[in-house]
């Protein structure tokens, strides 16, 4: 079992080529959803995988046995438990855990801390201006969903730029792209080996809403410029909130003013990258299900060679059939 486990935890290491190779040839919304989706799995077929090996460390412990009837020394005569890597893995779900309450906690202080001073401003149709010279624009979630830009910013783009980071922001919330933000935070905690494809996963969302802003406008070119002009003119804006200034913005740029990803690509190019994608995460899901499935029959071995087991039955069988 610990050599089957080995799979769902080194998928992760296919990140890298995966976020290289197929990402930048398929449409952003494509990629967006593809990417979220293998991240989600792949984090959650290598957090499995640690905790089976966890399990089948605690179940060679005879109080856990005892609790599950069944024998210890059958669970070592099957050769599948690797005490010390089940300590390891122990170790690291517990870091883990941590780690994603961490986060959880900055999560909510930032979401409190931020509708707090957005309350502070008036709101406009869901427009709230920022006072102050300093260039910011960025949308946040929660109360129906808002734009926050400064007076700064606004100040630094042209009437027609102003529209298109607006409807840039606004294809944030339209498509809750925050949902995806934060499955792709808690696939990086779980697994930071994963943090290249999550990173290429948030750059498919600006292009997504770049896109979005491109078709809405009717003008490619008006949309490289103001994202060009707002990454110059201000900072990405900290914490968990989507703004125009986010990922490579010199590769948003060259892609707004070229073609549209994948216009060319034809379906079978997006199919096969697609299945590339989805075969890689199918593997990492069934080998941690055929894992949990072997060790849940390694445990019902032990308990049949466990003669209390046998006994404990016994007796509550013949306990009820008195009755």
């Amino acid at each position: 079992m610990t050599v089957d486990l080995l799979v769902p935890l080194l998928l992760p290491l296919a990140a890298w080529p995966m976020a290289q190779l197929v990402a930048p040839r398929l449409p952003p919304r494509v990629a967006s959803w593809l990417l979220t989706g293998a991240c989600l799995v792949l984090a959650a077929g290598s957090t499995a995988a640690l905790m089976l090996l966890a399990f089948a460390g605690l179940s060679l412990i005879p109080a856990v046995a005892d609790i599950g009837h069944w024998s210890t020394q059958a669970l070592r005569d099957q050769d599948g438990v690797d005490v010390p890597v089940s300590i390891t893995s122990g170790a690291l779900l517990v870091v883990l855990a941590v780690l994603l309450t961490r986060t959880a906690v900055r999560y909510v202080r930032w979401a409190r801390r931020l509708a707090r001073e957005l309350d502070l401003h008036s709101r406009d149709g869901g427009i709230v201006i920022l006072p102050g010279a300093e260039p910011v624009a960025f949308a946040a979630p929660g109360r129906g969903g808002r734009i926050a830009i400064s007076s700064g910013k606004l100040a630094a783009l042209t009437p027609p730029e102003r529209c298109a980071l607006l409807a840039h922001e606004r294809a944030h919330l339209a498509a809750r792209h925050h949902v995806f933000l934060i499955a792709l935070t808690v696939s990086a905690t779980l697994n930071p080996l994963l943090r290249p494809l999550t990173s290429a996963a948030c750059f498919a969302l600006e292009r997504w809403a770049d896109e979005t802003a491109a078709h809405r406008l009717g003008d490619r070119t008006v949309v490289a410029h103001a994202v060009a002009k707002a990454a110059l003119a201000g900072r990405p804006h900290p914490g968990f909130a989507l703004a125009a200034t986010g990922g490579p913005v010199p590769r948003r740029v060259s892609a707004l003013l070229g073609e549209p990803t994948g216009a060319n690509a034809g379906h079978g190019m997006v199919t096969l990258l697609s299945t590339v994608v989805l075969s890689v995460t199918a593997l990492s899901a069934q080998t941690a299900l055929d894992s949990a499935a072997d060790l849940h029959d390694g445990i019902e071995l032990a308990q049949a060679a466990n003669p209390f087991h046998h006994g404990h039955h016994h007796d509550t069988f013949t306990s009820w059939h008195e009755h």
